[in-house]
């Protein structure tokens, strides 16, 4: 009968399979649960397994999450947005024989691309295709993540389908489980041609402008073309940078809440000194890859934290606007995280309510506020799609009185950077607290702070200040019935795992409903 085997220890110059055959010399078939590296200075890197091991001619069974299909509704469910809560919503609803129809502002993965590399190159933005709009939402530009803190029985569900769909099959046990930015793209078009052969109607290119109410009953929506689509059931999955929905629902007295949120920089390093931090003089092992890292700093007294967030090792520092006249950074790695440099972003928690009081919106002000500043900062330093950016001690310390400001090193942004005063730009309170975290960060990780390092801004869209609230168990809005939020735009998610998962939950709430 197959055990559970936890914990076990294999060195990165032995195999799995050489450990296993010394500790069970008879074994059978064995499948890997989890994997993890443990580089702690304590001793040498190592590999940490969760395995399921058999026994000889026994046969390993593996989950298919084959799911029950109900009787067709009459009225299809809708379902604005395919970023993972959308895209994993309609999945679902196919998978149980419910037909539903998709509709996306910007256009499949392939134009998105097009839309995304002329803004990089040249500065012309696509408001319909850029790092957040377009189909596969932001976490198509994002190295794929699929780290996620929440608990949920979806997870495995989730890592199975994006694996049927072309996803490397090592997501499913990895400890920090990837896709890249480039696979990723690989995988969305065959999700997309699944739901079309098998229910899903999807609307490219087709932004979704009204949400419509019969007193306080979701009836339905109306597009940009003037076209309505009618239904009981809407599933509201437009992202964290979808300013205008959050507008018209303001309009039309949907009930929102102000969400407390983050924002800061995004710090670059070359791989090569995080490895040599992390690994030590293991760093040029094979085995072992891009090294990566997770900060976090809590100030006791004044209760804010510093914390790192989407790291990307190998990875690259992108323009992620979705306004002209704003500027955003983000970070992605491919797949094989074979870039020379690694980025995260440094964030500082903003807690709502002290920040912004019963200002529902101030939070969305101030990042507007803040990405409009960079813009201008860019500019007035003769730019005009470049990222901001600063050497790191100079942010940390501020430049030579004497001698200026550092030169900026060439760095993996395909926008290019150009030199800004970042520690003159953020708000005084943000630069201090960022300041401190970096000090911390630095007593951790030797080696965090130098010379090599920069900083680009502004790191603002880490979740969405506001919220759309719902019902913890109808899971529909508090205020209109039918209208279900989902995902990060929401306020109910925080990558793409957990995004996919609130889409699922979803879909079975409103299938239950409809059985």
């Amino acid at each position: 009968m197959a055990k559970i085997v936890q914990n076990l220890e294999v060195p990165i110059d032995q195999d799995l399979e050489e450990k296993l055959q010394w500790m069970m010399p008879e074994h059978g078939p064995y499948r890997i649960l989890r994997q993890s590296v443990d580089a702690r200075r304590a001793h040498s890197p190592h590999f940490v397994y969760t395995v399921e091991v058999g026994e000889q001619g026994e046969t390993l069974e593996i989950p298919q999450f084959n799911l029950e299909k109900i009787q067709t509704p009459k009225e299809k469910p809708l379902i604005i947005g395919t970023g993972p809560a959308g895209l994993f919503a309609a999945l679902r609803f196919v998978e149980r024989g419910v037909p539903c129809v998709l509709f996306e502002r910007g256009s499949e993965s392939g134009e998105r691309i097009k839309g995304i590399n002329q803004y990089w190159r040249y500065g012309k933005l696509d408001p319909r295709n850029n790092v957040c709009f377009g189909e596969g939402g932001a976490g198509l530009y994002s190295d794929g993540k699929l780290i996620t803190r929440i608990k949920s029985e979806h997870i495995p569900y989730v890592m199975n389908r994006l694996v049927k769909f072309g996803a490397p099959e090592e997501i499913q046990w990895l400890s920090n489980p990837h896709v890249g930015s480039d696979r990723i793209r690989r995988v969305i078009p065959q999700l997309r041609e699944f739901l079309k052969q098998n229910g899903c109607e999807i609307h490219f290119n087709t932004q979704v402008t009204e949400i419509l109410f019969e007193g306080k009953q979701t009836v339905g929506v109306r597009t940009e073309h003037g076209k309505e689509f009618k239904s009981p059931h809407v599933v509201l999955a437009t992202g964290h940078s979808a300013e205008d929905m959050i507008n018209h629902l303001r309009e039309v007295g949907v009930h929102l809440d102000g969400k407390s949120f983050a924002m800061g920089l995004r710090v670059e390093h070359s791989q090569s000194s995080i490895n040599k931090i992390q690994y030590r003089q293991f760093s040029e092992h094979p085995k072992l890859g891009a090294a990566n890292y997770k900060l976090a700093h809590h100030n006791n007294k004044s209760g804010i934290g510093v914390y790192s967030f989407c790291m990307c090792p190998g990875g690259y520092v992108l323009s992620a606007g979705t306004e002209a006249d704003g500027i955003v950074c983000n970070g992605m790695s491919n797949y094989k995280r074979n870039s020379p440099f690694a980025n995260a972003a440094i964030v500082v928690s903003i807690d709502h309510d002290k920040h912004f009081g019963k200002d529902v919106f101030g939070g969305m002000k101030m990042r507007r506020e803040l990405e409009t500043k960079a813009y201008k900062s860019v500019l007035a330093a003769g730019g005009s799609r470049e990222l901001p950016a600063q050497n790191l001690l100079d942010f940390l310390q501020g430049p030579n009185s004497k001698t200026g400001p550092r030169a900026l090193r060439a760095g993996s942004s395909p926008s290019g950077a150009i030199s800004v005063r970042l520690d003159e730009l953020l708000p005084p309170s943000m630069r201090d607290r960022l300041r401190e975290g970096f000090d911390n960060f630095q007593r951790n990780m030797k080696g965090f702070i130098t010379e090599d390092a920069q900083v680009y801004g502004v790191e603002s869209r880490t979740s969405c200040p506001v919220r759309i609230t719902r019902d913890n168990d109808s899971l529909e809005s508090i205020s209109h019935a039918g209208l279900y939020p989902a995902g990060e735009g929401a306020g109910y998610a925080g990558g793409i795992t957990s995004a996919a998962c609130d889409g699922i939950r979803i879909a079975e709430k409103i299938i239950e409903n409809l059985k």
